[in-house]
C-alpha cells in the first residue's frame, strides 16, 4: 500500500494525520472539564481563538504541502510558512499545553521544502525559542524546566527537520536520474536512427561504386566482343551485353531506393523519450509525421534545445503544463513550446538560454522568447534544413 506512495505524499499523510491526532486532545481538553480547566472550557472566546489556530493551521499545510517538491517555492509559500509556526504557537498559547510544540514539529517536515537550509535552521530554532515565554509565563514554569522542555521539543524538530531534508536530496537526486535516463534514451534514438541512415548511404555508395563500375566495364568489354565474333557467339554476346544493362539498371534502381528509403533521422523517435514520466509536468507533444532531418548535428541540436526547455519548465518556471510543437515549414525545422508557468517581466538569459542561442547560432538557426509574469514562457526557435552547419559543442555526433 506504501510502496505505491511517493515520499513526499507520505511525508505530506503523516503530517495531516498527526495533525488530526492532535486535534483529539484538544477538544478534551475543553470539553471535558475533569481534563482541562473549567475556566478555559468557559472561555468562549479563547476557546474560538484556539480552534480558530487548530483549524488554520491544517489548512495553511494542506496547502503548502500540495506539490511538495514539484514545485519551486514562491514568496506566498514562505509567508505562508511563518503563518504556520504562528498558528502553533496560537495553540500553545490559547490551551496552555505542549500541543503546539507537536504542531511544531510538523511545521519542521515542510521548512526544508521551502527554505535553503541556512534560513530553515534559523527558523527552526527561533520557533522553538519562541516557545519558552509561553512555557514560563503562561505555564508557570521554573526557567531552567521551561528551558529543558524547549530543548526537548526543539531536538525532536530538528531530528524530523534532518528527515525531511535527506528525503528532499534523494527526491533531487531521483529526478536528477529520471531526467539523465531520459537524456540517454533520446540520445540513444538518435543515435541509433544517424546509425541506420548512415548505413543505408553506405551500402547505396558500395552498391553505385563497385557494383556499378564493374558492370560498366562488363557492357563495354560485350561491346567489343559484339564486334570480333561472327555467328551462334555473336547472338550470345548481344544478349549478355543486354542483361548487363538491364542488371546495371537494377543497381540504380536499387541505390536510388536505399537512398530515399533512408529518409533522414527520424525527430519523433528522438525526442518522445524527453517527455515521459516527467513529475509535475504534463507535455503535450505535438510533431509533424513525418518528420525527418539528414543532418545529424541539426538532429542533436533539436535535442538539445528541447531538453533544456522541459527543464526550465521544471526548475524555473514552476510550470504544470508545457506544450511543445515541431514541424517543418519554408525549408527549415520549427519547435515552438508554450509553458504556464509564472512568467518574467525583465528576462535575463541565463546559461541554459545562452547555451541554446549559441547552438542555433552555430546551424544559422533563430530563437525568439516572449514572456510577462503570470503568462508563462513561448519559445520558437527555427533551424534550416540546408545551410551548412558547424558542431554546436565539442564531441558532437558525427
Amino acid at each position: 500500500m506504501f510502496g505505491r506512495l511517493s515520499h513526499t505524499r507520505l511525508l505530506r499523510y503523516a503530517g495531516l494525520f498527526t495533525w488530526a491526532m492532535v486535534g483529539v486532545p484538544l477538544v478534551y481538553s475543553q470539553y471535558v472539564p475533569a481534563y482541562g480547566s473549567e475556566n478555559l472550557a468557559a472561555d468562549s472566546g479563547r476557546t474560538a481563538w484556539l480552534f480558530g489556530c487548530y483549524l488554520g493551521f491544517g489548512a495553511c499545510y494542506w496547502w503548502l504541502t500540495r506539490g511538495l517538491g514539484h514545485a519551486a517555492a514562491n514568496w506566498t509559500d514562505r509567508v505562508l510558512l511563518l503563518v504556520l509556526t504562528v498558528l502553533a504557537l496560537g495553540v500553545s498559547y490559547f490551551n496552555e499545553s505542549g500541543l503546539g510544540s507537536i504542531l511544531l514539529m510538523v511545521a519542521a517536515g515542510v521548512i526544508p521544502w521551502l527554505l535553503p537550509a541556512t534560513a530553515g535552521v534559523v527558523l527552526l530554532l527561533a520557533s522553538q525559542l519562541a516557545v519558552l515565554p509561553i512555557y514560563y509565563n503562561v505555564f508557570r514554569m521554573p526557567l531552567f524546566e521551561a528551558l529543558m522542555q524547549s530543548l526537548l521539543y526543539g531536538g525532536f524538530s530538528m531530528f524530523i527537520y534532518v528527515t525531511s531534508l535527506v528525503a528532499k536530496q534523494q527526491a533531487q537526486a531521483r529526478d536528477d536520474q529520471r531526467r539523465l535516463n531520459a537524456e540517454l534514451r533520446a540520445t540513444r534514438a538518435l543515435l541509433a536512427e544517424s546509425a541506420r541512415v548512415n548505413e543505408r548511404t553506405r551500402i547505396s555508395r558500395e552498391l553505385h561504386d563497385l557494383l556499378g563500375h564493374h558492370l560498366t566495364a562488363l557492357s563495354l568489354n560485350l561491346e567489343v566482343a559484339s564486334h570480333l565474333t561472327e555467328g551462334r557467339a555473336q547472338e550470345h554476346v548481344r544478349q549478355a551485353k543486354t542483361l548487363a544493362r538491364l542488371l546495371l539498371t537494377d543497381v540504380r534502381e536499387a541505390v536510388s531506393q536505399l537512398r530515399d528509403a533512408s529518409g533522414g533521422i527520424d525527430l519523433s523517435a528522438a525526442l518522445r523519450p524527453l517527455a515521459d514520466h516527467v513529475p509535475a509536468l504534463d507535455i503535450s507533444l505535438d510533431i509533424e509525421s513525418p518528420l525527418a532531418i539528414d543532418d545529424p548535428e541539426r538532429a542533436h541540436v533539436m535535442l538539445r534545445c528541447t531538453q533544456e526547455i522541459i527543464t526550465n519548465a521544471v526548475r524555473h518556471a514552476s510550470a504544470r503544463h508545457l506544450s511543445i510543437r515541431v514541424w517543418r515549414e519554408a525549408g527549415a525545422i520549427l519547435l515552438e513550446a508554450v509553458d504556464d508557468g509564472q512568467g518574467a517581466d525583465g528576462l535575463v538569459p541565463g546559461n541554459g538560454l545562452r547555451g541554446m542561442r549559441e547552438r542555433l547560432q552555430q546551424c544559422g538557426g533563430t530563437l525568439e522568447i516572449q514572456t510577462r509574469r503570470g503568462a508563462g514562457f513561448r519559445l520558437r526557435l527555427s533551424i534550416p534544413v540546408s545551410t551548412p552547419a558547424h558542431p554546436a559543442i565539442e564531441g558532437a555526433l558525427p
